[in-house]
């Protein structure tokens, strides 16, 4: 993944919440997708923002009301996550779905920064 393409971004908001939800991005010629693990997150309980070329992931997770807590690994309350894109993303066409705890966020590559093939003329 090139630098120029997307950059993990810190904004003051970051600092106040409870915690950043871990990523994973991959990269081909087509795309960048991005893997946010977010357990117990519904789908209303997620904000998407792009603004300045920064996309923002934002939310809450509600603590459970099972009953009286024995044990914590995951974090509850409000969480961030920012990227900086550049133009090489086609931010008109990015598409997020969360399936069983992982909000998947796929950014298309703008038509200019695909890779293309130069055919060789004879002559």
């Amino acid at each position: 993944m090139s630098n120029e393409t997307l950059t993990t971004e810190t904004t003051e908001a970051t600092n106040h919440h409870c915690f950043t939800p871990r990523v994973d991005i991959w990269e081909n010629s087509e795309a960048l997708c991005l893997q946010l693990e977010m357990p117990g997150v519904a789908q209303d309980q997620v904000d998407i923002r792009l603004e300045d070329q920064v996309l923002t992931v934002l939310g809450r997770v509600a603590p459970n009301e099972f009953g009286e807590q024995v044990h914590a690994e995951y974090a509850v309350g409000n969480f961030e996550r920012a990227f900086r894109i550049s133009e090489r993303v086609n931010s008109d066409a990015i598409q997020a779905g969360i399936t069983n705890g992982i909000l998947s966020l796929t950014l298309p590559k703008a038509e200019a920064a695909k890779p293309k093939r130069i055919a060789v003329t004879v002559g």
